[in-house]
């Protein structure tokens, strides 16, 4: 008899997570009409559009377009510009997403390009949690330190500054 009851439980368990999942999804698709790879409308990426692109299927990094470049937070604290390609190398994104609107215009802050710029070639005290790359990009938008740790707290605070759902397009970088 104790089997069934564990099944039971266990059943029960797997519905409500995945209940949880199911809400939380639906909260985040409030603010991100499409996650980088859902759509494939190229964009014309302009100086301080946010970049993207995957690391390993698991994760996303992040950075600030300028003169053909981006500007990125590296994970030993440099900051640093480097190109598309070195962007995408050694990680598992084959491909460049710009953050834009819900109609696929860039969303760009007018002083992101500025603000990473003025920080090239500087160290920052890197923490994969506490200061990462999508809280140095956060930074550059807004000019306020904010505690971003993920791809989706840098979503919803992007949402909150541009007071616009997201969508991430495929960059048009050619």
């Amino acid at each position: 008899m104790p089997v069934p009851l564990l099944w039971l439980g266990a059943g029960i368990a797997a519905l409500y997570a995945g209940d949880k999942l199911q809400q939380s999804n639906k909260i985040k698709r409030q603010y991100v009409k499409h996650y980088p790879g859902e759509d494939d409308s190229l964009v014309s990426v302009q100086d301080g559009s946010i970049v993207c692109c995957g690391i390993f299927g698991v994760f996303e990094h992040t950075g600030i377009w300028v003169d053909g470049n981006i500007i990125e937070l590296k994970g030993n604290g440099l900051i640093r510009g480097i190109s598309p390609e070195r962007f995408l190398t050694k990680r598992s994104g084959t491909r460049i997403h710009v953050l834009c609107d819900a109609s696929g215009a860039p969303l760009i802050s007018p002083h992101a390009a500025a603000t990473a710029v003025a920080n090239l070639y500087n160290y920052s005290d890197y923490d994969l949690i506490k200061n990462n790359c999508h809280r140095f990009v956060f930074k550059c938008v807004s000019n306020s330190e904010q505690s971003i740790t993920s791809f989706s707290d840098l979503n919803l605070a992007l949402f909150r500054y541009f007071a616009s759902p997201l969508s991430w397009c495929l960059a048009d970088i050619h």
